[in-house]
């Protein structure tokens, strides 16, 4: 059913949270807005060159699902798919972890004028940051839940970028990012983890994410997921229609655009 802008698919009915999992880009962080924009147009230049015979608004469609499939996994995993494509239209490919460092580097120039204003105290961390996601975090921790942060961006990076979000004290030692053993750090395994060593039992863990991939790993661990399908251009405020259909796929249990909707989305989480 539809609220407003809050669609709740499944009410939370019978959880009892001791534990949130935010994902971190989209999710609360918007310094890496724009971040496919990057990504998509890389994976079309180097396809080009193959002279496979396809347009290329061809392969920006066909690299846009491949990125959009694997968003909320580890960078590499869209850095192996398209290592695949490279092969399957008669090219020898890079390693992945090649077409990664050339990413992050294209990336990191995108986003450096974001990161230094940040640095320079020029922009308040909240400008850059999803709507409301402060007063969210802060109201949770006032409810005694724990808080962890779980990125497909590499680790160095969400910790820099948490510092300069002034969010890290919320999540204290509960800070994930990838790893060079991209395997062992992937959400599912964190998520694995975290209820091994703090005995999570179903209906205690509550995740939010804008992608595909915590939003499953949450229903596989009887979570309840919350899909934040958020317009990252403009700050949130309203839904973004494919992010919102790819959520559902996933078995998000509610959709919001943002958290502005603070006590409305309190009373929903917590609703006996």
């Amino acid at each position: 059913m539809r609220e407003g802008s809050m669609e709740i698919v499944r009410p939370p009915k019978g959880y009892h949270f001791r534990f949130a999992l935010f994902d971190f880009d989209g999710t609360l962080s918007l310094i890496r807005e724009g971040w496919p924009d990057v990504m998509v147009p890389m994976m079309v230049e180097h396809l080009s060159r193959l002279n496979a015979g396809l347009s290329t608004d061809r392969l920006r469609r066909m690299m846009a699902r491949d990125v959009e499939e694997l968003t909320g996994r580890q960078t590499i995993y869209q850095m192996i798919r398209f290592a695949q494509r490279v092969r399957e239209h008669g090219g020898k490919p890079l390693s992945p972890r090649r077409y990664k460092a050339e990413y992050d580097r294209r990336l990191m120039k995108h986003i450096a004028r974001r990161r230094a204003a940040l640095a320079a105290g020029s922009v308040r961390p909240d400008r850059m940051l999803l709507a409301g996601s402060r007063n969210l975090l802060e109201a949770l921790r006032a409810r005694g839940l724990v808080l962890c942060l779980a990125s497909g961006t590499d680790r160095r990076y969400v910790l820099e970028e948490a510092e300069l979000l002034d969010i890290s004290r919320y999540f204290g030692r509960h800070i994930y990012g990838a790893l060079d053993d991209y395997e062992a750090s992937s959400k599912k395994k964190v998520i694995q983890r975290l209820a091994a060593a703090n005995r999570i039992r179903p209906r205690e863990l509550l995740v939010f994410g804008d992608g595909f991939v915590e939003i499953e790993n949450c229903r596989e661990a009887h979570g309840y997921a919350v899909g934040v399908a958020s317009d990252e251009a403009a700050g949130g405020g309203r839904i973004d229609p494919r992010k919102r259909r790819r959520l559902l796929a996933a078995g998000a249990d509610m959709i919001v655009p943002d958290y502005r909707q603070l006590e409305e989305l309190l009373e929903r989480i917590f609703e006996a």
